[in-house]
């Protein structure tokens, strides 16, 4: 392995969601024979969470080496790193392209060149990647090549004549790509003798043998025995093991330049690792790591806390458990009044939080309850102070802030002129300001908007599709904070606030909110023997109300006839009785009403 890095190719596959890079990476794998023709066959090889497989995503990059004899007769070895498509995890798309020298740009033939299509390519081209066009799903019927052709010549400003013309599902024109691979992607570039210089650009955990690391090796090699240094942590570790992905581990006696691979180190804790690291050999380390990778930055806010208390130290062992597959996600230790103990989390967006909450339930069979995600806000108090604040429980009394400020995304879209009026009403109601409308061609426009993070979080996307029949494509990156009107809504239920459903909102989608979370409030909080009012404020003004009617005994049940006082005598008592309970009773909010808040909490357009 690694003898002679000429005969290697590493390189990626890249594109918008759902273009068919999972499906183009199993016939790769069918092709170099790496897994047994016997028995069934399962679909997405590298996509090995359930999660990933049911909706048809990639969410953590994967790597494979596959060797492959080429028509001049030569085995070259060709390193595949997957990468995910979604916008929310672009981070792993940097980690993964920058292991690589060339890139496949997947185009749909029947959707062409979409918004992630563009903001993926132009990642790879800062990292001087040689880009090979690859236009799948030809065998539609609804496949338009020569349109395909003509937006990779004038959209991508790439060469059309490169072009491969594949079925991933099929297997057409998979030959054809492998020769492409060999013959225009460039060998590495390393120095063998150099001091060792690689890149981790992947991670996971194995409870019998600890961390194992997926790294790529730019200079130097590596193999049993070698003690290594990471860059950042400066920790020193002896190398048990290295090897190559090949739909397992398989181990080799040595990696070198060009490589990618895994080396298993006895590192038994996640934090030891940090992807984008460099690995360098401790007794003659490399002067400068690797260039190019930014410290991941989380753009929403949500705590976690488990349903039993008693979960909490399982809890904390899970996001353990998936900090070390998932380098994006933050978090930090929180309380909450109505939920007891938990943790304050960070994620890269609304997907990212789905994802690492269908994970925590599903492979650590707990039940938790995330709060309403926030983004990260500026205030600027009236006595000079900063604070930076993502959690509405430490937003400072109104009176002391002078002004607050938000984070402003910008937003690419690329839509069919049919849908362009719903598209720029959506965003207008989103609170955007269209900076730009480009026409790509008759049918398609690119219209660019600057509008506020937390507009996008609700569901934005789930609209963007319904408004133009699944037709629009979205990218967006955060270009900085600016001022805002913001507010505190705050949630009492029998006059007590809950701090869990408390929200940091726009001023005037205020109302709104409050009015949708006490609608959604009334219908999962059960009677009581008084009555119980929810309501939304704002500091001390209510803003909107709900009322849960008390269950009503008949007291005059007994009386047939005779005086009214006696009645009234009676309710009079009733009355009493309720008000005095009120005032002791205590309202328990039952789990299921705080996950009904959270999860729909903007669901009106739905």
């Amino acid at each position: 392995m690694g003898k002679d890095s000429h005969y290697t190719r590493n390189f990626c596959i890249i594109a918008h969601i759902d273009h068919g890079k999972s499906t183009l990476a199993d016939r790769f794998i069918d092709k170099a024979k790496l897994v047994s023709t016997r028995g069934p066959i399962q679909q997405q090889m590298l996509d090995n969470m359930d999660i990933e497989r049911e909706r048809g995503i990639t969410i953590k990059s994967q790597a494979v080496t596959i060797p492959y004899l080429a028509k001049d007769g030569i085995t070259y070895t060709l390193n595949l790193v997957d990468t995910p498509g979604h916008v929310d995890f672009s981070y792993e798309v940097s980690r993964a392209i920058g292991s690589c020298e060339g890139a496949l740009l997947l185009i749909d033939a029947s959707q062409g060149v979409e918004a992630q299509t563009l903001a993926n390519m132009y990642m790879a081209m800062e990292l001087n990647l040689e880009i090979i066009p690859v236009i799948n799903k030809v065998d539609l019927p609804s496949a338009d090549i020569e349109a395909c052709l003509h937006q990779i010549n004038h959209d991508l400003g790439l060469d059309s004549d490169l072009a491969a013309r594949v079925s991933a599902k099929t297997g057409l024109g998979v030959d054809e790509l492998f020769e492409s691979i060999v013959a225009h992607i460039p060998p590495p570039k390393g120095k063998l003798h150099a001091p060792l210089r690689a890149l981790i650009f992947d991670s996971h955990y194995d409870p019998y043998r600890g961390v194992i690391v997926h790294f790529r090796i730019f200079d130097g090699k590596v193999k049993k025995g070698d003690t290594i240094q990471l860059f950042s942590t400066k920790g020193e570790y002896v190398v048990e093991e290295v090897g190559v992905f090949q739909m397992g581990l398989v181990s080799s006696e040595e990696l070198s330049e060009g490589d990618v691979g895994y080396f298993i180190a006895g590192i038994k804790t996640i934090r030891d690792i940090r992807v984008g690291d460099t690995v360098t050999d401790a007794a003659n380390p490399c002067k400068n790591p690797l260039p190019g990778f930014k410290e991941v930055k989380p753009v929403v806010f949500s705590s976690i806390y488990p349903v039993d208390s008693n979960d909490y130290e399982e809890l904390q062992e899970a996001i353990d458990r998936l900090k070390l597959n998932d380098a994006s996600l933050i978090y930090e230790k929180d309380s909450s009044i109505a939920l007891g103990f938990g943790f304050r989390c960070g994620f890269l967006g609304m997907l990212h939080l789905e994802v690492v909450q269908e994970r925590i339930e599903r492979e650590f069979d707990l039940s938790i309850v995330f709060t309403s995600p926030s983004v990260r806000y500026i205030v600027y108090m009236k006595n000079g102070d900063e604070l930076k604040i993502d959690n509405p429980l430490e937003y400072p009394e109104p009176m002391n802030v002078d002004f607050a400020e938000e984070p402003y995304i910008q937003a690419e879209i690329i839509t069919p002129t049919l849908y362009v009026g719903n598209v720029m009403s959506l965003c207008m109601e989103k609170r955007g300001i269209q900076v730009a409308m480009n026409y790509l061609d008759e049918k398609r426009v690119e219209l660019v908007y600057e509008m506020p993070l937390a507009e996008v979080l609700f569901e934005f996307y789930d609209r963007l599709k319904s408004v133009s029949r699944g037709y629009a494509s979205f990218d967006y990156h955060v270009i900085g904070y600016r001022q805002t009107d913001l507010v505190r809504l705050d949630i009492l239920v029998n006059g007590e606030p809950v701090d869990a459903l408390s929200q940091l909102v726009f001023k005037n989608n205020a109302t709104t909110r409050a009015r949708q979370v006490c609608e959604r409030l009334k219908d999962e909080i059960p009677r009581q023997m008084f009555k119980i009012a929810i309501q939304g404020a704002i500091g001390g003004s209510i803003i909107s109300r709900e009322t849960i009617n008390a269950y009503r005994k008949d007291v005059t049940a007994k009386c047939y006839g005779g005086d009214i006082g006696r009645k009234r005598k009676l309710l009079e008592k009733q009355k009493e009785g309720k008000k005095r309970m009120k005032m002791v009773g205590n309202v328990e909010i039952p789990q299921q009403a705080f996950l009904a808040v959270l999860k729909t909490t903007d669901n009106k357009n739905k």
